[in-house]
C-alpha cells in the first residue's frame, strides 16, 4: 500500500504518517512535508524518485505527472491494474493533501502576486483525482479526520466512509476556488457570485417552525456577532433566538453612549440610552413592559451583576452584550437558569448582506450609513432644539433597524412609541401614536422613508409631537412641509431612505 502526501498545514501530520507507517503503507512526499517526515525520522520516498523528473518551476511542477495521476485514478477494475502493472506505476492507496494557504494569504493583505503564487494547482488537481476514485482511494483534506481514517484503516474502511471523504475533498476544492475567484472578480458585482457556506457546530431543533427542519450556516470567511457568539449560559439556542439577537445587536451597536435594546420577532419594542447599562435596561423595559416580556436584550456595555439583577422580574429569552462579569453570569446561572447568555463576536465592518429570495438571493452593501453622513435640510420655519435634534438622531437610528413601514417616537433617549411593519405609513403612524398614549406629547418622530402625504405630520401634531425627521423626494414635500409650518413642527430632511424588508 502507498500513501502520497503534500500538506500546507503540517498539524498532526507527524502522527498520521507515523501511524500509516506502522499499517504498512509506503510513504511519499513533497518538498516540505518530505523534509518534516524525514526530520521525524519516518522513512519517506520523495516524489521525484516516483515520477523519474525533477521538481521545476520554483516547485509549481512536481505532481502534475501520469505516475502520480495514474496511480489515483486507477480504479480496481482488472484492465486498470493491468495497465499499471504495463507501465510499472504504483497504485496510490491513500492522498492526504491540504492546500496552499491562499485564503490565509489574502487576509493578511498580501501582495497580488503573492496571493497568485499561493494558488494551488497540483494539490487540487490530485484531491480532485482522488476524491473522484474514492472507491479505490482514501482522500484526505482535513487533519481533524486523521485520528478516524487511521482507525477505519485498522477496523475496515466501509463506502459510507469514502464516500464522506470524497465530499469533504470536493466540498475543500469548491470553497478555494470560489474564493480565489472572489479574489479575481474585476467588479463588485461580477456575472457569477460564489457563496460559500459553511455549517455552524450548533444544533437546531427546528427553523422558524417545529415542522420544518434546519441547520446554521455562516458564509466562508465571515464572522457574524450573532452567529458566533459565546454561548455562556442558558438553553440551546434556536433559530429565531438568533434572528432577534442579530436584530438587537445591530441596534444597539450604533449607539456611543450606553443602551440597551430590547426585540420581539426581529422588531425593538423598547430602546433607550442611559449614563449605565442599568437605567438603560430599566427605561428600555419600561418603554413597553408588555411587549419585553419573552424578548431579547441586548446591550453595548459589559454587563454587570447591578445590572443582572435589574432584570428580575422580567422574563427573557436571551441576552447579548459585549462582555459578561464573572457574578453576573453566576447569577443568571442561578437566578435564570433557562435565559440564553450570549458574549457577542467581533464583526468585521465591510461583511456584505445576502438576503434570500426563492430561488435565488439579493447581495448586497449592509446599511451601514451613520448619522453624520447625512445632509441634513432644515425645511421648516421653526429648526429643531439641540434636544430634539439628539432624539431625532436616536429615533433615526431604531427607524433604521426596525421593519417598513415603520415610525418611531421618541423622547429623552427612550422610544415612546413603534408603529412597525405596517402596510400604510398613517397606520404605522397611528400604531405609533396609539402605542406612546400620554407620552407622545413632546416627543419626536422619525419614519424610514418618505411621507407621500401630510396626514402623518397632522396626527403626530394632534398627539403633541414636535419635530419630525424623515428622508423627503415626495411628490407632495411642499404640502408636508407646509402643514408642519402650519403646525409648528419642525421637520429634517435626511435625504436618506433605510427601507428594512
Amino acid at each position: 500500500m502507498r500513501a502520497l502526501l503534500s500538506v500546507s498545514d503540517k498539524a498532526g501530520l507527524v502522527e498520521f504518517a507515523r501511524g500509516l507507517a506502522e499499517l504498512g503503507f509506503e510513504l511519499v512526499s513533497t518538498g516540505g512535508t518530505h523534509k518534516t517526515l524525514q526530520a521525524a525520522g519516518l522513512d519517506v520516498i520523495y516524489v521525484s524518485e516516483v515520477t523519474g523528473f525533477p521538481e521545476i518551476l520554483d516547485g509549481r511542477v512536481k505532481t502534475l505527472h501520469p505516475r502520480i495521476h495514474a496511480g489515483l485514478l486507477a480504479t480496481r477494475r482488472p484492465e486498470h491494474e493491468a495497465e499499471l502493472q504495463a507501465q510499472g506505476i504504483p497504485r496510490i492507496d491513500l492522498l492526504c493533501v491540504n492546500l496552499y494557504p491562499f485564503r490565509e494569504t489574502l487576509a493578511r493583505g498580501a501582495s497580488f502576486e503573492e496571493c497568485l503564487e499561493n494558488i494551488d494547482i497540483g494539490g487540487p488537481a490530485m484531491l480532485r483525482a482522488a476524491a473522484k476514485n474514492h472507491q479505490a482511494v482514501l482522500p484526505v483534506c482535513d487533519p481533524a479526520d486523521y485520528p478516524e481514517v487511521l482507525q477505519a484503516l485498522r477496523t475496515g474502511v466501509s463506502s459510507e466512509f469514502r464516500r464522506r471523504l470524497a465530499y469533504k475533498a470536493f466540498a475543500h476544492t469548491a470553497v478555494y476556488d470560489a474564493a480565489i475567484a472572489d479574489f479575481l472578480a474585476y467588479e463588485k458585482f461580477p456575472q457569477t457570485r460564489l457563496l460559500s457556506l459553511e455549517r455552524l457546530p450548533v444544533e437546531l431543533r427546528y427553523g422558524e417552525n417545529p415542522h420544518q427542519e434546519a441547520a446554521l450556516y455562516a458564509l466562508e470567511g465571515q464572522r457574524g456577532p450573532v452567529l458566533h457568539a459565546r454561548v455562556l449560559a442558558g438553553k440551546p439556542m434556536g433559530f429565531n433566538n438568533y434572528a432577534d439577537a442579530d436584530a438587537a445587536w445591530g441596534l444597539v451597536s450604533e449607539f456611543e453612549l450606553p443602551a440597551c435594546v430590547a426585540v420581539k420577532h426581529a422588531n425593538p419594542c423598547g430602546v433607550a440610552l442611559a449614563d449605565d447599562p442599568k437605567t438603560a435596561w430599566e427605561r428600555a423595559r419600561d418603554a413597553d413592559t408588555l411587549s419585553v416580556f419573552g424578548g431579547v436584550v441586548a446591550f453595548n456595555r459589559p454587563v454587570d451583576l447591578e445590572t443582572a439583577m435589574a432584570t428580575r422580574g422580567t422574563f427573557l429569552e436571551v441576552l447579548i452584550a459585549p462582555e459578561v462579569s464573572p457574578e453576573a453570569l453566576e447569577w443568571f446561572r442561578s437566578k435564570k437558569p433557562d435565559l440564553r447568555v450570549l458574549v457577542a463576536a467581533p464583526q468585521d465592518a465591510d461583511q456584505r448582506e445576502v438576503r434570500p429570495l426563492v430561488g435565488g438571493f439579493l447581495v448586497q452593501d449592509r446599511d451601514m450609513r451613520r448619522w453624520e453622513e447625512l445632509s441634513l435640510h432644515y425645511v421648516t420655519e421653526r429648526i429643531p432644539t439641540a434636544q430634539e435634534l439628539l432624539d431625532l438622531k436616536f429615533a433615526w437610528y431604531v427607524g433604521k433597524h426596525t421593519r417598513s413601514n415603520n415610525v418611531v417616537l421618541a423622547k429623552d433617549g427612550v422610544t415612546v412609541g413603534l408603529g412597525t411593519g405596517a402596510v400604510s405609513r398613517i397606520w404605522a403612524a397611528e400604531r405609533a401614536i396609539q402605542n406612546a398614549g400620554e407620552r407622545a406629547k413632546g416627543a419626536v418622530l422619525a419614519s424610514e422613508a418618505f411621507f407621500p402625504f401630510d396626514d402623518v405630520v397632522r396626527a403626530a401634531a394632534a398627539a403633541g409631537v414636535t419635530a419630525i425627521v424623515q428622508p423627503g423626494g415626495a411628490k407632495r414635500d411642499k404640502e408636508v412641509i407646509a402643514a408642519c409650518n402650519e403646525l409648528g413642527i419642525a421637520m429634517v430632511f435626511t435625504g436618506s431612505r433605510h427601507f428594512k424588508h
